[in-house]
């Protein structure tokens, strides 16, 4: 009698934690969902923003055209992207080619007395800030997420219900790097 009732007591238990962590990461998943949109949702703001200030700057830095094609070849993976993986990828190479943009910014004096472009250049400020607190969020959503999955006894609730990992938007180690501006060619 003893052992009947301590089996069906484990089993009760058994049945009950796995249910909690299975709302509990159907609930994180969703935040996980919704901060990746607001992710998107900056990045879009942010390819609205950059065909003017290209065009801006274009109008006074002419000669470099690589850095313009960077820009757009950024744009045209990040609009195709079809996977957080790929979006993060294409994002972080949208982000170097901004930095070298603005590197060159800095060497012309009259682009940055131009008021069309100062306002291009404040509304690409904010939109940077807003996309790194969107960034932000959404790692903070997937590191509980993900945390949860691994510790006992929701890992197990993860195998059997096949919850996945979500990945991180990382900074890619060519993000660190000082972007450099030769005139001399």
């Amino acid at each position: 009698m003893r052992k009947a009732i301590y089996s069906a007591m484990v089993a009760i238990l058994a049945l009950t934690l796995p249910g909690c962590s299975y709302n509990k990461f159907t609930t994180q998943e969703e935040a996980i969902k919704a901060s990746w949109a607001e992710v998107q949702n900056q990045l879009q703001r942010r390819n609205d923003l950059i065909p003017n200030l290209v065009e801006t700057v274009k109008g006074f830095a002419t000669h470099e055209e690589g850095i313009y094609k960077d820009i757009a070849d950024a744009r045209s993976r990040l609009l195709a992207a079809k996977s957080p993986e790929e979006t993060i990828q294409a994002a972080n190479q949208q982000t170097s080619a901004l930095g070298r943009l603005l590197a060159v910014v800095e060497n012309y004096p009259n682009l940055k007395a131009n008021e069309q472009f100062n306002r291009l250049m404040d509304e690409l400020a904010g939109t940077e800030n807003r996309l790194s607190v969107a960034r932000m969020r959404y790692n903070e959503r997937v590191q509980e997420y993900n945390a949860a999955t691994k510790r006992f006894p929701g890992n197990v609730t993860a195998k059997v219900f096949g919850f996945k990992q979500y990945p991180y938007f990382e900074v890619p180690p060519s993000a660190t790097a000082v972007p450099k501006v030769d005139f001399k060619k």
